[in-house]
């Protein structure tokens, strides 16, 4: 019976994936019909760089966003990964990359938490990039098994508690915005859970519904589906208390009130991009994102569609890389590579 439904879990977790890419591929190849195939500025391709593997929040919402952005550009849009490192190896190609608007990031709020996590990293995490926009915002979820024993959060920090190191939960990477959310539960619960980190993509979600983890911590992007079909339960999201982006679910704030972060997806360049070429592709991100297409599927995935100045955008950022910073400094957490 329990192979039975670690197979199940397996078959369904395809099922839903291949769905969600075919409704991706189908929006592409809607909004494509009508995109130009060369520009005034420039017929050169534009590198659209993720740091995660395919068929994770970061990669879908890159390949929902990169046909209508080459509609607005006049510019082919290629949408190209590069894991590994929690997103700093992408990270690293465009902070070394040319700034002429041909390469692209998209980048997750971890790129704030590894800045806060290794001082050693081979690049400037704020001053090595020219902030054009977020995307999109959503809190990360804490999600289990359907058959897990642990039916609430109270369970997962009480159990973390009372037998410290019993359960595991995980994220896309040492550093990452969820292994530091996972730290701070730890920290406000005085509990102790294992930290188990993968590349990103869909290596959580297989390893959850294969009972190999006990919880995942991971985007509203990736959880709301799973949810919605009844293959995850959402212990808690990190929204503000109260605001139950999934029916039924509450926030972790409920509980613990200091608790509260929203996640982010964004645009960004090497420095150096010209302030011009910045602006055009800002204004072209905010027609993307204003989209009735795009703005339903970031919704439905558990998002709430934001378009910012880069200036708005560069504040995010650094604000984030403070919080961070006091969550590693307060866990003694590893800072080294």
């Amino acid at each position: 019976m329990i192979g039975f439904r670690k197979a199940s879990g397996r078959r369904l977790l395809v099922s839903g994936l291949c769905g969600a890419l075919i409704a991706v591929i189908g929006l592409d190849h809607a909004m494509a019909q009508a995109a130009p195939t060369a520009n005034a500025a420039t017929d050169r391709p534009i590198r659209l760089l993720v740091g995660f593997a395919p068929g994770g929040s970061s990669d879908m919402v890159a390949r929902l966003i990169s046909v209508p952005l080459a509609k607005r550009l006049g510019q082919n849009v290629i949408v190209e990964n590069r894991a590994g490192a929690g997103g700093n190896i992408a990270a690293e190609v465009v902070a070394r990359g040319p700034a002429d608007g041909t390469l692209l990031i998209l980048l997750p709020s971890g790129h704030a938490s590894n800045a806060a996590m290794k001082k050693d990293l081979p690049f400037k995490p704020v001053d090595d990039f020219a902030w054009i926009s977020t995307v999109t915002t959503y809190p990360l979820t804490l999600s289990v098994r359907p058959d897990s024993p642990l039916k609430s959060l109270a369970d997962f920090v009480t159990g973390s508690r009372n037998d410290p190191g019993r359960y595991t939960y995980t994220s896309v990477g040492v550093g990452t915005a969820m292994h530091l959310v996972g730290e701070w539960l730890m920290a406000e619960s005085g509990g102790q859970a294992t930290h188990v980190p993968f590349r990103g993509g869909t290596q959580p979600m297989v390893e959850l519904l294969a009972g190999r983890v006990d919880v995942m911590i991971d985007t509203m992007t990736t959880t709301a589906p799973l949810f919605k079909d009844g293959r995850v339960r959402v212990l808690a999201d990190t929204g503000a208390k109260g605001s139950q982006r999934l029916a039924g679910v509450p926030a972790v704030a409920d509980t613990f009130a200091n608790i509260v972060y929203e996640s982010w997806l964004g645009l960004a360049a090497p420095a150096g991009t010209p302030p011009a070429v910045i602006d055009r592709l800002n204004q072209a991100l905010r027609e993307v994102v204003a989209e009735p297409e795009v703005n339903q599927r970031l919704i439905a995935w558990g998002g709430t569609p934001q378009a910012d100045s880069p200036a708005a955008f560069r504040r995010r950022v650094e604000n984030d890389i403070a919080q961070m910073t006091r969550i590693v400094e307060s866990r003694k957490l590893s800072t080294q590579n």
